[in-house]
């Protein structure tokens, strides 16, 4: 299979290799860590402690990965953590928040480079984030002897019809899995159809409710509310990990709210970094100047009023929420499938998204069903929502605190799942013997 799968890739490789050549040369756009990627030379580890390696494919894992390296800090001391990305925003925001732990790139699932990564870095544990099945990658571990687990799984409906077409593949990768630790029990029953071991399948809610904040006055969020110059009374409207069209039905909702609201701040926060310019030209030509984080990150007021703010910068949308009097939460208006809700949840705002929510519909169900949320169909049916709950500040709070709660008992998952990988750990002699046999075979 491993070089069935190799002629596979080169063929896709081959296929975009002009895409990348004409982003590179028309638009600049560089893949840092495309040849560690490729080679799987990752940096060499050079101590004999046990090491635990996390694999987060970009910012949304990274940031759930925040509780659990936290209490493996706690539990394992002396473990070194390695932490993968596959993104560049993923990587950049690693380094950011896990400065005692070693960052690299998650190599491409060629066999020789997930062979040398493996080599080099010598794991005693590997853990992937929600759904990251690499055929080379899991079939290497396995069959180096590494325990290897899934944490924080998660497959859509979506995703598990698109997958059942490949059961075959999937019957022999889910197996070499020593546990799998998925959100839900509909989670658990779609890997178990696919192939995975019943007994290694374990319901541990979701790390997402973990790792976020619920606290308003904490100092994150109160420093980004002096650095974006917006003062305690004024009602704030944030529509988060958008895409395009939502920033300007934001806008629009925005602009009629305020005929009734004068005082009401939006703050837009883009999904992908690559159109944080082309959204700040859409407000501009609406006739509005915003305040763009990336250019003003002084940690001082800035000089000028902004009643737009846009949020350019990666890794504060979590702390922005804290901000949000009524929250719209994007991609649900597109076909992207939502976006993770839980962050403006936990701090009591009132939260709005689109139908189009398949990748969340397990939280948006208990949402929904607690009335922590409203569903919005369209661009109007979002202006109409907005202006309501600003005009009726009993129901907007009702929602939030209604969403609060359900976080508040959601919360737990983390120690749940670390206690399940605890079972896995190998026995001390054994790692090591293992890492002196691999340093070894590398130098070799």
């Amino acid at each position: 299979m491993p070089w069935l799968l190799n002629l596979v890739y080169l063929l896709l490789l081959a296929a975009v290799t002009p895409v990348l050549v004409w982003q590179r040369i028309v638009r600049g756009k560089r893949r840092p860590g495309l040849w560690t990627k490729l080679n799987g030379r990752l940096d060499r580890r050079d101590d004999h402690n046990r090491l635990v390696w996390f694999h987060a494919v970009s910012v949304g894992e990274v940031l759930q990965l925040e509780p659990v390296i936290q209490s493996c800090r706690e539990r394992w001391p002396d473990w070194t953590i390695q932490v993968t990305t596959t993104t560049h925003t993923g990587h950049e925001l690693a380094i950011q928040r896990f400065p005692d732990c070693r960052v690299d790139w998650f190599p491409l699932d060629f066999s020789w480079s997930v062979r040398r990564a493996i080599r080099r870095i010598r794991p005693d544990l590997i853990a992937l984030v929600e759904l990251e099945l690499w055929p080379n990658f899991i079939l290497a571990a396995h069959r180096d002897g590494i325990p290897l687990a899934l944490i924080n799984g998660r497959i859509s409906e979506s995703s598990f019809r698109g997958y059942r077409r490949l059961k075959w593949l999937f019957g022999r990768l889910l197996p070499c899995f020593d546990r799998l630790i998925v959100q839900n029990q509909a989670y658990a029953e779609r890997l178990e159809a696919l192939g995975a071991p019943p007994d290694r399948t374990h319901v541990a809610g979701s790390i997402k409710y973990d790792r976020v904040e619920t606290r308003r006055d904490c100092p994150a969020v109160q420093d980004l509310a002096t650095q974006l110059g917006i003062p305690h009374h004024a009602p704030v409207f944030v529509a988060g990990s958008t895409q395009d069209p939502e920033e300007r039905l934001a806008l629009e909702a925005w602009l009629e709210a305020r005929k009734t609201h004068p005082n009401l701040r939006l703050i837009l926060v883009p999904r992908h970094p690559d159109r944080f310019d082309s959204v700040a030209e859409m407000v501009v030509s609406m006739g509005h100047s915003p305040l763009r984080r990336s250019q003003h990150n002084t940690g001082e007021p800035p000089a000028d009023h902004h009643d737009v703010v846009l949020l350019d910068t990666i890794g504060e949308l979590a702390s922005c929420w804290g901000l949000a009097d009524v929250a719209f939460v994007g991609g649900s208006l597109t076909n992207r499938g939502g976006q993770n809700m839980i962050e403006p949840a936990a701090y009591g705002a009132a939260v709005l998204f689109g139908p189009n929510t398949q990748n969340f519909q397990d939280i948006v169900e208990e949402l929904l069903e607690r009335g922590g949320a409203r569903v919005v169909a369209d661009g109007t049916a979002l202006t109409q929502r907005l202006c309501e709950l600003l005009d009726d500040s009993t129901t907007a709070s009702a929602l939030g605190e209604a969403a609060r709660g359900l976080v508040f008992s959601r919360q737990g998952a983390t120690a749940t799942t670390l206690g399940i990988l605890e079972d896995i750990l190998p026995d001390h002699s054994i790692s090591m013997t293992t890492a002196s046999g691999s340093q070894t075979a590398d130098a070799a």
